[in-house]
């Protein structure tokens, strides 16, 4: 095969492959029903939240000393008949009619922290050859940020790839805070830095990307960084900054949310209302309970702590988007990177656990019904409907007015945004 005949054949291949992607992915949904939702605020539990022992209660009741396995706390009635919650849900349980716990999530990725988390973010397996952005990205990418006063994405935790906007670019990525009171490292300037310092470094800056531009026109990578540079200086301003006093917020409402962990969620609540359309707070801040959402040893025997903890703030969010007439248009998510197993391992605590676990949906305007999918006695096994990422994914993004046939573009490649996942029908 000459070079000629070899380009030929390489190119036809090519568009061929595209072409079937591209069939592929409208026979997977041929009619797009966009959902109402216009922002997400995702709860994340980092460490993998206990199915058995929040939202998959089963009545069986486990024992640590005696390696006994089952659940560790009793369950309780909800609103919506027939679906319980473990008890120190109380306040979730008042509001379930708001609420989906989907309890048949699961992947094929190694129960490990990181590739889980990945999977979770993703929606893919971790690749050597492409860095897939995060759901907050791809949301950020197709819809922007709802207003001219807020960024599109937003991390209230510590960075990493992961979250981040893969071969989207950095105008997909998000801004990140870990510090509520100041908010976002490196937008607030310094006290002791002038206005005439700050205009003369803006200006040497500016003749440093423009040389850079000159000298390199077609850099996709210098034209990103440029405009998360200026996306840095539009939102430095005291107007955008003022969202971060809570102290704006009644004291009533704030000890509704309880404490740091409420505290951030009410902040995700202000950046929605600014204009944000996608904010993630991480919920694993103190170890309250010794080890996180990583229940091993003694954080399973004070996992109610956390527990609560979410439970206030969760609680809290709903029934103050739901005031603000906000709830339809946002859809809140908690996510964990994988489940717990019933049995206790030798410390008393319990493992990892990905081939079925629970994550939660309330708000969105779906058609929520408290819970849906079936596992079995020790909520391990999938019996009836499960969900797979792609379909988890393609769930969020309906609600989110996004496509999830749509083929994304890293280079020349085309990539579907979901891996060709479904949306959940009992909840559109």
């Amino acid at each position: 095969m000459d070079r000629r005949d070899f380009i030929h054949r390489t190119g036809a291949a090519a568009l061929t492959a595209t072409m079937a992607a591209q069939t592929r992915a409208a026979e997977t949904n041929p009619i797009f029903k966009a959902g109402k939702a216009d922002h997400c605020i995702v709860l994340w539990l980092s460490g993998g939240m206990a199915q058995i022992d929040t939202f998959d209660p089963k009545p069986t009741m486990g024992d640590p000393k005696a390696k006994k396995p089952g659940a560790y706390y009793p369950s309780i009635d909800t609103v919506v008949p027939g679906v319980r919650v473990c008890e120190h849900l109380t306040r979730t349980a008042k509001l379930m009619e708001h609420v989906t716990a989907i309890r048949t999530v699961n992947h094929n990725v190694i129960d490990e922290h990181s590739a889980a988390d990945n999977r979770m973010h993703t929606g893919r397996l971790t690749s050597g050859t492409i860095q897939y952005p995060s759901l907050g990205s791809i949301i950020a990418h197709e819809r922007g940020a709802a207003s001219d006063k807020a960024p599109a994405n937003v991390l209230i935790g510590y960075p990493s790839t992961s979250r981040g906007p893969g071969f989207l670019g950095a105008k997909s990525g998000y801004l990140y805070l870990t510090d509520t009171t100041s908010g976002p490292r490196g937008l607030a300037r310094p006290t002791w830095l002038s206005d005439e310092r700050a205009a003369r470094r803006e200006k040497l800056l500016d003749a440093a990307r423009k040389r850079q531009r000159n000298t390199f026109p077609n850099d996709t990578l210098l034209a990103d960084t440029d405009a998360a540079i200026a996306e840095a200086r539009r939102l430095s301003g005291p107007a955008f900054m003022k969202t971060f006093d809570l102290s704006q917020e009644k004291d009533n409402l704030r000890n509704e949310y309880g404490g740091e962990f409420g505290q951030r969620v009410l902040l995700a609540r202000r950046l929605v209302e600014r204009g944000t359309r996608f904010v993630e707070v991480a919920h694993n801040l103190n170890f309250t309970n010794g080890t996180g959402w990583d229940t091993h040893n003694q954080g399973q025997l004070n996992q109610h702590l956390l527990i609560q903890e979410l439970d206030q703030a969760f609680a809290a969010l709903i029934s103050d988007l739901q005031a603000r007439k906000m709830l339809d248009r946002t859809l809140i998510f908690i996510g964990t990177e994988f489940g717990r197993p019933a049995a206790f391992d030798s410390g008393g605590g319990r493992g990892h656990h990905g081939k079925a676990f629970s994550v939660v949906l309330a708000g969105g305007d779906l058609n929520h019904c408290g819970a849906i999918g079936e596992t079995d006695a020790l909520a391990q096994k999938i019996m009836a409907s499960p969900v797979g990422v792609p379909d988890l994914f393609a769930t969020i993004l309906t609600a989110l007015k996004v496509d999830p046939t749509k083929m994304l573009q890293a280079g020349d490649r085309p990539v579907p945004v979901t891996d060709y996942g479904k949306p959940i029908q009992k909840l559109s």
